[in-house]
């Protein structure tokens, strides 16, 4: 089958149009025809070696998809050749088909596009563990998410907004953004170019205001994180683009305001896991999918053919949402 694959003979990490085996189907899986996936930065950090797939998932780049079946495998009962279905991999998104087990699949909502149910699996299902899993939001509480503009903030500030009626607080780098996050049910949005998170925080809330914080960001944010948790916070880490190291960091705060500091990657995760996340996910958001009350963030659609032009605009920062992949 076709693929996109990492040219290992550039200068550079790059992609490249190749051939790779087409998987087939086992026990419990679909064989799909993929129509559209997204982009994730971990896509970057597996180009540039840094984040290799698990063991026995597919070295092909892309971590979601939507698509139609072509066949099922051994055992599948939810799922027919024809139906349109979308879900998280753990690799082999960038290529013309792939296999998933059907747990994992979802159906693609009737009045969604290939390449609006393609911008859901990663960012949405990352977002509800984070929000509603570790972060255990709870109805009416605050939540300040980093990043809110980015493909997992965008679905962030959805969920907390729609299954909590959360206080809704993002940071982003751009008036655009802001005014995007706002458009999904932020309540206030800092810009971090342009002024203090913290005191702008303590400023409109008071002090220590914030229950759960998401944060892709790191040892730039630590101290200011620390400040505004209120008591029994919960801080979650999701990526640490910013630095990995904090350097005289007081251990007093996490006792005196008892805060839970967790960190999760989702790839890794075992099968089960991820057939509850996605089970429950779905159960929770089928209904509000439906009535467009959640809904996906697209920023741009690539052709595959232009996959290091789209490579090149995340590795940037200059998408607001998800930047989708379509035509293999």
């Amino acid at each position: 089958m076709k693929a996109l694959l990492i040219d290992d003979n550039a200068e550079t990490p790059s992609m490249k149009i190749g051939e790779f085996p087409t998987p087939e189907p086992g026990k419990n899986e679909l064989f799909v025809k993929i129509e559209a996936t997204a982009l994730n930065r971990a896509d970057l950090l597996q180009k540039m070696g840094k984040y290799p797939p698990p063991k026995d998932a597919s070295p092909i780049l892309g971590l979601e998809m939507a698509g139609t079946v072509e066949s099922i495998g051994e055992g599948v009962t939810a799922y027919k050749k024809g139906d349109r279905v979308f879900g998280l991999l753990p690799g082999g998104g960038y290529a013309s088909y792939c296999t998933i087990h059907e747990a994992l699949a979802i159906p693609v909502p009737f009045h969604f596009s290939f390449e609006e149910a393609a911008a859901l699996p990663e960012v949405f299902l990352t977002a509800y563990q984070a929000v509603i899993w570790l972060g255990e939001l709870k109805k009416g509480e605050t939540i300040l998410i980093h990043a809110g503009a980015s493909g997992v903030g965008t679905a962030a500030v959805q969920i907390a907004k729609q299954l909590r009626q959360a206080r809704v607080v993002t940071t982003a780098g751009t008036e655009e953004k802001c005014s995007l996050t706002a458009s999904l049910g932020s309540d206030l949005c800092m810009n971090y170019k342009e002024e203090n998170y913290a005191d702008s925080l303590t400023d409109t809330f008071g002090k220590k205001s914030v229950d759960v914080i998401l944060d892709f960001v790191g040892s730039p944010y630590w101290v200011k994180n620390i400040n505004v948790l209120a008591m029994d916070g919960r801080l979650v880490y999701l990526a640490l683009l910013g630095g990995t190291t904090i350097e005289n960091m007081s251990l007093v705060p996490i006792l005196r305001k008892r805060l839970t500091i967790r960190g999760s990657t989702l790839r890794n995760r075992s099968l089960e896991y991820k057939i509850n996340l996605t089970k429950e996910f779905r159960e929770q958001t089928a209904n509000l999918f439906a009535q467009k009350q959640l809904k996906p963030v697209i920023d741009s659609v690539f052709f595959f053919f232009f996959l290091n032009e789209a490579h090149a605009k995340m590795e940037n920062n200059l998408n607001a949402g998800k930047i989708i992949l379509t035509g293999m």
